[in-house]
């Protein structure tokens, strides 16, 4: 077993608290899918898809920030590996829903630009802690 740093703990901490929106995020996509709220099939998609990679790259995320802890990197590239995929998990979301918010809408709007920034963090949070872990 390995020790885990306070930094990472804190951070995990942090997540697991802020995972508690999904389930917030779960029940307003039920309502939509129920017909209680209005929504284009577009938003209805972009919805499911934002809820998806939320709480798919929130475990995604905690996995690499535990296993940066098995490697040896430092400063940035520690920082980078800990939270890349973490950030992610809170941009890419947020491109969804953001860029399908308003009544009626049926292509995305320009906060889509979120999700292809939360997409570079995704990439470079997965390449950091790959090659930390190799080099270990």
């Amino acid at each position: 077993m390995f020790e885990i740093s306070p930094a990472a703990q804190t951070t995990a901490g942090i997540v697991l608290l802020a995972a508690i929106t999904v389930a917030s995020g779960g029940w307003l996509l039920l309502q939509i899918l129920r017909g209680s709220v209005a929504a284009t099939d577009f938003q209805k998609a972009f919805y499911r898809a934002g809820h998806a990679h939320a709480g798919v790259l929130i475990t995604l995320g905690l996995v690499c920030l535990l296993l940066t802890e098995t490697t040896s990197l430092t400063d940035g590239w520690l920082w980078l590996s800990r939270t890349g995929v973490l950030i992610a998990a809170i941009l890419m979301p947020a491109g969804f829903f953001f860029s399908a918010m308003g009544a009626g809408r049926t292509s995305p709007s320009r906060w889509i630009v979120l999700l292809w920034v939360g997409v570079v963090f995704l990439v470079a949070g997965l390449a950091t802690c790959g090659v930390g872990l190799i080099l270990a």
